[in-house]
């Protein structure tokens, strides 16, 4: 790269994570994308640890398109972490995040960008409908949507997920965030800034296998519950006072049972399995309290460890004050 290469008008970052099938397609399809607005671009791919042949074929693109970047991580770190490196690296005065897998049109990429030319500097994509998902991932998604809507201390767009285009000014408040439990949806509508959303019909996987099964779903869900709002910690409390309530409850309906039997043998509530029955429910709300209490605590270890975000092996198409490594976080 030399220094008089203009500076991209539209940047376009994409994670990679075993998508040998797909990444060449989706390349030359938002590369021709790009390509029709008439200003210059880039597209930066984060290759977060794939496994297959990823790797090989992301250079093969760089090597016959410089437009083409490439980030390699030294191994796996997540997808929101592949996203903060593409916004670290990319140069553009309007960024596009999107998902290689092609779910996520890029042929909606010039919609984003008109959108943004009309004084917006947040533009989400709405996904308007979402084939070849199972009922079960589409009631989730909405449950998920609407919950975080309602819990959380910021108003994140329903229906709308990572790809969305922000302005060099939204992408410059969010680099300076470097926490590690990441929800980039959440935040890029926490710093504020003007913004709207557009429709689009979200594609089914022409390939491969989704990198969202339940497990990870369920964690992302709670990083961004726990990273917006604090009502898993409320409840916990509320939980405590039911509990509480609940025992002083039992406890005067037995003394009056037993006040109230002519011989306490009889009385209701007799023996150990009332007593058994009450310290199980006790004990059951205490643990999960300490489990939501240790979700917030295990995220303060993460942050106060200081360790950086991630780690980037080899960077093609960049300058080289970043050929050694880590992006400066600073």
């Amino acid at each position: 790269m030399t220094t008089t290469e203009p500076l991209p008008t539209v940047s376009v970052v994409a994670p990679v994570y075993n998508e040998e099938a797909l990444v060449e397609e989706f390349c030359q399809r938002t590369v021709a994308m790009l390509e029709g607005l008439g200003e210059p671009f880039e597209v930066v791919l984060v290759n977060d640890g794939s496994r297959d042949g990823s790797a090989a074929i992301m250079r093969a693109l760089h090597e016959r398109d410089p437009r083409v970047k490439v980030l390699n991580f030294s191994r796996n770190f997540g997808h929101q972490l592949a996203i903060t490196a593409g916004t670290d690296y990319a140069r553009g005065q309007a960024v596009v995040v999107i998902d290689s897998d092609l779910q996520d049109p890029p042929e909606v990429i010039p919609k984003l960008v008109a959108t943004w030319r009309e004084g917006y500097e947040v533009v989400y994509a709405v996904r308007e409908e979402r084939e070849g998902e199972t009922w079960f991932k589409t009631f989730t998604a909405a449950f998920f949507y609407r919950l975080i809507d309602r819990i959380t201390s910021v108003n994140i767009p329903v229906d709308a997920g990572d790809f969305r285009l922000m302005d060099r000014k939204v992408v410059n408040a969010l680099n300076r965030i470097r926490e590690h439990h990441r929800f980039m949806r959440g935040l890029s509508v926490w710093v504020g800034f003007k913004s709207t959303g557009v429709t689009y019909q979200r594609h089914a996987r022409k390939a491969g296998s989704t990198k969202y099964p339940l497990r990870k779903m369920l964690k992302f869900a709670l990083d961004g519950i726990t990273s917006f709002s604090y009502l898993p910690l409320q409840l916990a409390t509320y939980l405590g006072f039911f509990a509480a309530s609940m025992s002083l409850l039992f406890i005067l309906v037995v003394f009056v049972l037993r006040l109230g039997a002519p011989n306490p043998q009889d009385a209701a509530f007799y023996g150990q399995a009332a007593t058994l029955a009450s310290v199980l429910f006790i004990g059951a709300i205490q643990m999960l309290s300490l489990g939501i209490i240790g979700e917030y605590v295990g995220r303060i270890y993460d942050e106060v460890k200081g360790r950086p975000l991630y780690i980037v092996a080899e960077a093609l198409g960049f300058e080289p004050v970043h050929q050694a490594g880590m992006k400066d976080e600073g």
